[in-house]
Protein backbone atom coordinates (compact mmCIF):
# COMPACT_ATOMS: atom_id res chain seq x y z
CA UNK A 1 0.00 0.00 0.00
CA UNK A 2 2.73 2.24 0.80
CA UNK A 3 4.20 1.76 -2.68
CA UNK A 4 1.25 2.84 -4.24
CA UNK A 5 0.96 5.83 -2.52
CA UNK A 6 4.79 6.64 -2.98
CA UNK A 7 3.88 6.53 -7.00
CA UNK A 8 0.88 8.44 -6.71
CA UNK A 9 2.51 10.98 -5.47
CA UNK A 10 5.53 11.18 -7.74
CA UNK A 11 3.11 11.33 -10.32
CA UNK A 12 0.96 14.17 -8.80
CA UNK A 13 4.00 16.26 -8.35
CA UNK A 14 4.84 16.65 -12.22
CA UNK A 15 1.22 18.47 -12.22
CA UNK A 16 1.76 20.13 -9.35
CA UNK A 17 4.87 21.63 -10.38
CA UNK A 18 3.91 22.64 -14.10
CA UNK A 19 6.10 19.93 -15.59
CA UNK A 20 3.71 17.40 -16.67
CA UNK A 21 4.34 17.58 -19.97
CA UNK A 22 7.58 17.23 -19.40
CA UNK A 23 9.63 13.84 -20.12
CA UNK A 24 12.11 14.06 -18.00
CA UNK A 25 11.51 14.24 -14.24
CA UNK A 26 13.95 14.25 -11.12
CA UNK A 27 11.59 14.38 -7.64
CA UNK A 28 14.93 14.73 -5.73
CA UNK A 29 15.13 18.58 -7.12
CA UNK A 30 11.92 19.32 -5.86
CA UNK A 31 12.24 18.13 -2.30
CA UNK A 32 12.93 21.30 -0.89
CA UNK A 33 10.15 23.69 -2.96
CA UNK A 34 7.62 21.25 -1.67
CA UNK A 35 6.60 23.74 1.34
CA UNK A 36 5.95 26.57 -1.32
CA UNK A 37 2.87 24.93 -3.00
CA UNK A 38 -0.51 25.64 -1.74
CA UNK A 39 -3.89 25.77 -3.45
CA UNK A 40 -5.17 28.96 -4.83
CA UNK A 41 -7.72 30.95 -3.29
CA UNK A 42 -9.92 33.24 -4.53
CA UNK A 43 -9.79 36.41 -2.81
CA UNK A 44 -12.39 38.91 -2.26
CA UNK A 45 -10.10 41.58 -4.08
CA UNK A 46 -8.31 41.27 -7.05
CA UNK A 47 -5.15 43.55 -8.25
CA UNK A 48 -3.91 42.31 -11.52
CA UNK A 49 0.12 41.38 -11.67
CA UNK A 50 0.52 44.05 -14.07
CA UNK A 51 -1.04 46.61 -11.84
CA UNK A 52 1.08 45.56 -8.80
CA UNK A 53 4.06 45.73 -10.98
CA UNK A 54 3.58 49.31 -11.69
CA UNK A 55 2.47 50.40 -8.33
CA UNK A 56 4.84 48.47 -5.82
CA UNK A 57 8.13 48.83 -5.67
CA UNK A 58 10.49 45.69 -6.52
CA UNK A 59 10.86 44.73 -3.10
CA UNK A 60 7.40 45.38 -2.36
CA UNK A 61 6.24 43.22 -5.46
CA UNK A 62 8.85 40.66 -4.28
CA UNK A 63 7.70 39.94 -0.74
CA UNK A 64 3.71 40.03 -1.19
CA UNK A 65 3.55 38.62 -4.37
CA UNK A 66 6.72 36.09 -4.52
CA UNK A 67 6.30 35.16 -0.94
CA UNK A 68 9.94 36.85 -0.45
CA UNK A 69 11.49 38.69 3.28
CA UNK A 70 13.24 41.52 3.23
CA UNK A 71 16.45 41.94 5.01
CA UNK A 72 16.59 41.95 8.83
CA UNK A 73 17.04 45.28 10.69
CA UNK A 74 16.26 47.52 7.22
CA UNK A 75 12.28 47.52 6.57
CA UNK A 76 11.23 51.09 7.16
CA UNK A 77 8.54 50.32 9.99
CA UNK A 78 11.41 48.30 11.71
CA UNK A 79 11.92 51.31 14.21
CA UNK A 80 8.72 53.33 13.44
CA UNK A 81 7.02 54.24 16.90
CA UNK A 82 4.28 56.93 15.33
CA UNK A 83 0.70 55.99 16.32
CA UNK A 84 -1.72 55.20 13.63
CA UNK A 85 -2.53 51.83 11.59
CA UNK A 86 -0.34 49.47 10.05
CA UNK A 87 -2.44 48.68 6.48
CA UNK A 88 -1.90 45.94 3.66
CA UNK A 89 -0.10 47.97 0.84
CA UNK A 90 -1.53 46.28 -1.75
CA UNK A 91 -5.12 46.78 -0.77
CA UNK A 92 -5.12 48.96 2.11
CA UNK A 93 -7.38 46.72 4.30
CA UNK A 94 -6.29 47.66 8.27
CA UNK A 95 -4.27 44.96 9.53
CA UNK A 96 -2.46 46.36 13.18
CA UNK A 97 -2.51 49.07 15.33
CA UNK A 98 0.65 51.06 16.56
CA UNK A 99 -0.82 50.02 20.12
CA UNK A 100 0.48 46.62 19.70
CA UNK A 101 3.70 47.00 18.31
CA UNK A 102 6.84 46.00 19.94
CA UNK A 103 10.26 45.46 19.33
CA UNK A 104 10.78 41.52 19.17
CA UNK A 105 14.64 42.31 18.24
CA UNK A 106 14.20 40.33 15.45
CA UNK A 107 14.54 42.76 13.05
CA UNK A 108 11.45 42.95 11.57
CA UNK A 109 8.27 45.06 12.67
CA UNK A 110 6.34 42.81 15.30
CA UNK A 111 2.71 43.05 16.50
CA UNK A 112 1.38 41.14 19.43
CA UNK A 113 -2.13 41.14 18.24
CA UNK A 114 -4.41 42.27 14.96
CA UNK A 115 -7.18 44.83 14.64
CA UNK A 116 -9.69 42.37 13.47
CA UNK A 117 -9.18 38.60 13.67
CA UNK A 118 -10.38 37.92 9.87
CA UNK A 119 -7.94 40.61 8.64
CA UNK A 120 -4.98 38.02 8.38
CA UNK A 121 -5.21 34.70 6.78
CA UNK A 122 -2.82 31.96 8.32
CA UNK A 123 -1.26 29.08 6.48
CA UNK A 124 0.90 26.26 7.21
CA UNK A 125 4.82 26.84 5.58
CA UNK A 126 6.94 24.20 5.42
CA UNK A 127 9.66 25.96 3.42
CA UNK A 128 13.42 25.78 4.49
CA UNK A 129 13.17 22.56 6.33
CA UNK A 130 10.60 23.97 8.87
CA UNK A 131 7.29 24.32 9.80
CA UNK A 132 6.43 28.00 10.38
CA UNK A 133 2.52 29.70 10.27
CA UNK A 134 2.75 32.16 6.95
CA UNK A 135 0.27 35.40 7.65
CA UNK A 136 -1.41 36.61 4.36
CA UNK A 137 -3.91 39.55 4.08
CA UNK A 138 -7.31 37.86 4.24
CA UNK A 139 -8.73 40.59 1.18
CA UNK A 140 -6.07 40.08 -1.43
CA UNK A 141 -3.65 37.02 -0.43
CA UNK A 142 -0.38 39.22 -0.26
CA UNK A 143 2.24 37.48 1.81
CA UNK A 144 2.87 39.79 5.05
CA UNK A 145 5.18 37.48 6.95
CA UNK A 146 4.47 34.57 10.14
CA UNK A 147 3.24 34.19 13.42
CA UNK A 148 5.00 33.01 16.19
CA UNK A 149 4.28 31.64 19.85
CA UNK A 150 6.73 34.06 21.60
CA UNK A 151 5.32 37.11 22.20
CA UNK A 152 4.60 39.14 25.05
CA UNK A 153 1.10 38.65 27.30
CA UNK A 154 -1.68 39.09 27.05
CA UNK A 155 -2.00 36.94 23.49
CA UNK A 156 1.55 35.42 23.61
CA UNK A 157 1.81 35.87 19.76
CA UNK A 158 4.82 37.36 17.74
CA UNK A 159 3.18 38.38 14.12
CA UNK A 160 6.69 39.20 12.07
CA UNK A 161 5.65 41.05 9.56
CA UNK A 162 8.35 42.72 6.65
CA UNK A 163 7.68 46.01 6.22
CA UNK A 164 7.44 45.53 2.64
CA UNK A 165 3.89 44.27 2.79
CA UNK A 166 3.09 47.43 4.98
CA UNK A 167 1.79 50.67 4.40
CA UNK A 168 1.10 53.60 7.58
CA UNK A 169 -1.45 55.86 8.16
CA UNK A 170 -1.23 57.83 10.97
CA UNK A 171 -3.62 58.69 14.07
CA UNK A 172 -3.86 61.91 12.92
CA UNK A 173 -4.93 61.02 9.52
CA UNK A 174 -7.45 58.34 10.45
CA UNK A 175 -9.28 61.21 12.70
CA UNK A 176 -9.45 63.46 10.53
CA UNK A 177 -10.62 61.76 7.60
CA UNK A 178 -14.69 61.26 7.67
CA UNK A 179 -16.37 57.47 7.56
CA UNK A 180 -18.97 56.48 5.64
CA UNK A 181 -21.37 56.51 8.48
CA UNK A 182 -20.45 59.89 9.75
CA UNK A 183 -20.79 61.10 6.07
CA UNK A 184 -24.12 59.75 6.08
CA UNK A 185 -25.02 61.29 9.26
CA UNK A 186 -23.95 64.81 8.50
CA UNK A 187 -26.15 64.31 5.22
CA UNK A 188 -29.10 63.25 7.26
CA UNK A 189 -28.52 66.12 9.64
CA UNK A 190 -28.08 68.96 6.80
CA UNK A 191 -31.38 67.58 5.41
CA UNK A 192 -33.45 68.17 8.22
CA UNK A 193 -33.98 64.42 8.30
CA UNK A 194 -32.77 62.27 11.03
CA UNK A 195 -32.66 58.17 9.78
CA UNK A 196 -33.14 55.85 12.94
Amino acid sequence: MAAILRRRLLLALPCAFGQHNSSIFRPALLTPHLGLCRTKKTWPVSVSQEELKNRLTPLQYHVTQEKGTESAFTGEFTYHEDEGTYTCVVCGTPLFSSNVKFDSGSGWPSFFDLMKEESVTLADDFSYGMHRVETTCSQCGAHLGHLFDDGPKPTGKRYCINSASLAFQPKSAISSTPTADSKAANSSLSDGKAEL
